[in-house]
């Protein structure tokens, strides 16, 4: 139940005791043992049914990679290279660089049929061919919205706007935490830059704020803030921490504010921290054959350290945890965003880590429970971005009406394909996922109905999934 009405449901005859002359109800409900609630807020709760996936691994491609040069190959389009865009595909669309009528591009990835399901996949990404009997690709997503920050807020909280809590605090709320030393909800950023939605698609939103994402780094501090400062040992921090718990249940006790009872599950879990996070992450543990297998570097930064970070947070209990990659806007502007030697390269740096996760997941028999999403806000345009159009350089512009990603692990079919796009890969030809479909089914895999998952706010109960959303039940095992 939200706080503040079990609150008002105590709002009786205890209240006017409690306020009467000579505060006899105060001195009745501690003779009865009454106290401020300091249960932990992160303790592990059961899901509404029985669940295929206890954790989450979001690997998200900041950017949106070209989808396809990757899993949705169009022989058709291969073919008519060059040609003018058909008039029936530009009315009435808008795309955030390209005007007038573009040409045709075909992928000039070299594309094969991988594992026994026959996966499409191109030869950008080698080492995941491995594994195309582990995965779903879903090539049937699509969203409203064209511009990266908009798109991933939309992704990630349901709205395209700040405020709304993420996807992770909503796992962390419903589920809680299998470690009591670690946050609920990690969040990791390789790369350099931050994803365009920026921290609101780790946000709390309305929901208290110990479900939020916590932000490590895999270099330099694994926390910022959460050292003791100069002059102060482990013990007068106790003893500071023992004094503000006193304090905070004092003020809970009086006001019932959830925001209070969440400060002091936080103190006490940033304490515990200082101990935990600087072992769990210090990825130079590892052995040297499990560090290669992922191309990681101890000390370094990267999406590599990151990917065999996400194995050892949920490996210790964290419910979810989302990694951030920037450089997946293939527009053309530069070498780097060619989609030739630009997305090998590119590709190359998340290839191997990921076949790493999964490998190294299923060595440590947590693959069938732990759900990995890998994708971007949306897709790219089956023809040549128009400020680059008169380059060397092959680049896609944005796209919104459909897109590719893939999932495995807790709850999903293994070596399946769901959906089709129509031959020129302009729009959805066969079973449509909307976003929020995606989130609803990402629910699921963790046993809940998404809506039921809700939160009061201001008068109204909110979900992740807003008014809408619908299990995709062709990708589930």
């Amino acid at each position: 139940m939200h706080p503040t009405l079990q609150r008002l449901q105590n709002t009786t005859r205890r209240h006017f005791l409690q306020a009467s002359s000579l505060g006899l109800g105060s001195l009745a409900l501690l003779s009865l043992g009454a106290s401020a609630s300091t249960d932990n807020p992160l303790a592990p709760k059961k899901p509404h049914f029985a669940a295929k996936a206890k954790r989450v691994i979001y690997l998200h491609l900041s950017g949106a990679p070209p989808h396809l040069d990757l899993f949705d190959y169009k022989p058709e389009l291969v073919k008519r290279t060059g040609e003018n865009c058909p008039d029936s595909f530009l009315k009435g669309r808008r795309f955030a660089f390209t005007s007038g009528v573009p040409k045709l591009l075909g992928t000039p990835r070299k594309f094969e049929k991988r594992g026994k399901a026959g996966v499409w996949m191109s030869d950008a990404i080698p080492k995941l061919h491995e594994h195309a009997d582990d995965i779903t690709v879903i090539r049937s997503v699509f969203t409203e919205q064209f511009n990266h920050a908009p798109a991933e807020l939309l992704l990630y909280t349901g709205s395209p706007r700040q405020g709304r809590p993420s996807m992770g605090t909503w796992a962390t709320y419903g589920l809680g935490s299998e470690s009591e030393n670690l946050p609920g909800f990690v969040v990791l950023i390789s790369s350099g830059v931050q994803p365009s939605g920026g921290q609101g698609c780790w946000g709390s939103g309305f929901l208290p704020s110990v479900y939020q994402g916590v932000q490590c780094r895999s270099k330099g501090d694994p926390v910022l803030y959460v050292s003791d400062p100069a002059g102060m040992d482990r013990d007068v921090r106790r003893q500071s921490l023992d004094a503000l718990k006193d304090l905070n249940e004092i003020q809970e006790k009086e006001l019932g504010h959830p925001e209070t009872a969440t400060r002091i599950a936080q103190y006490e879990l940033a304490f515990r921290m200082q101990m935990s996070v600087p072992e769990v992450m210090d990825i130079s543990k590892e052995t040297k054959p499990v560090i290669e297998s992922y191309g990681a570097t101890p000390g370094g930064a990267s999406f590599a350290n990151n990917c065999l970070l996400a194995r050892r947070l949920v490996e210790k209990g964290v419910r979810y945890v989302q990694l951030f990659d920037w450089g997946w806007d293939f527009h053309g502007t530069g070498p780097g965003e060619d989609i030739r030697d630009g997305l090998t390269k590119k590709c190359a740096t998340i290839d191997k880590p990921i076949a790493a996760l999964i490998k190294d997941l299923k060595r440590l028999g947590l693959f069938d429970d732990t759900l990995i999403i890998c994708g971007g806000e949306f897709g790219r345009t089956p023809f040549r971005e128009g400020r680059t159009a008169g380059g060397n350089i092959l680049g896609r512009d944005h796209y919104p009406d459909c897109y590719s990603l893939f999932l495995c692990g807790g709850g999903i079919k293994r070596g399946h394909t769901h959906g089709e796009t129509d031959e020129l890969g302009f729009g959805v030809a066969t079973d449509k996922v909307h976003i929020h479909d995606l989130q609803a089914t990402i629910l699921h895999c963790l046993g809940f109905d998404h809506t039921k998952l809700t939160y009061r706010f201001q008068g109204r109960d909110y979900r992740l999934t807003d008014v809408h959303g619908n299990v995709v039940k062709g990708v589930l095992a």
